[in-house]
């Protein structure tokens, strides 16, 4: 049998899991989760372009291809959700504050090698999450039948993000050397984990759960 995309969300190596309850709360207020959805996608193309940046071709051949490669995936997904966001009355906005991803900057260490291969972890962790919250709202709007259009829009992402998440990842592993990579990945799953739980709960893609 092959397996459904809420299966293949929980083998994802996150370490908290997200119930169906906080898909059910998110769904209920599609614009302000597209407005969100959509400042994500852009600023996961800013941050491809940033890396390419401050690190242009040092680590391996590959390194630009891959970069650009994923800037212009995340610019095709921010052209897909606005383009639904548009259609269903919203717009993008000027400024959006993410407290989730500003949280996880706080653990990339600065200065020598342990900083590209932190923030190269760090986009991992944000495509990881962004995968496995695909997969669950995906599964809660086509099986409730709540937003057909929400539901097949996220499971057509969910593959391209866990793409990006293993692209991310081999990056790292590259980078550090995979032992190295993989210890420093264990251990920013599980303050992802944490970060994540101190959310406050709402519309958004990496919100927390209500209390």
């Amino acid at each position: 049998m092959t397996p459904s995309v809420l299966d293949k969300a929980e083998a994802l190596p996150v370490h908290s899991r997200t119930p169906p309850e906080w898909a059910r709360a998110a769904l209920a207020d599609p614009i302000a989760l597209l407005i969100d959805h959509a400042f994500l996608e852009k600023k996961a193309a800013q941050n491809a372009i940033e890396l390419l940046t401050r690190w242009p071709g040092e680590w391996m051949p590959g390194w630009i291809e891959t970069m650009t490669g994923v800037a212009r995936d995340e610019a095709a997904h921010l052209a897909q959700v606005t383009r639904i966001l548009t259609r269903r009355g919203g717009r993008l906005e000027r400024g959006h504050r993410n407290a989730y991803a500003k949280s996880l900057r706080t653990l990339v260490r600065l200065g020598g090698q342990e900083e590209p291969l932190d923030r190269v972890l760090v986009s991992a962790l944000i495509e990881v999450r962004s995968c496995e919250r695909f997969g669950v709202l995906a599964t809660v709007a086509l099986e409730d039948g709540g937003d057909a259009e929400l539901g097949a829009l996220y499971k057509a992402l969910f593959s391209s993000e866990m793409g990006h998440y293993k692209v991310f990842l081999r990056l790292a592993q590259k980078i550090a050397g995979r032992s190295n990579a993989n210890a420093r990945w264990e251990q920013l799953l599980a303050a992802e984990a944490e970060i994540l739980a101190l959310q406050e709960p709402g519309p958004r893609m990496h919100s927390g759960l209500a209390r």
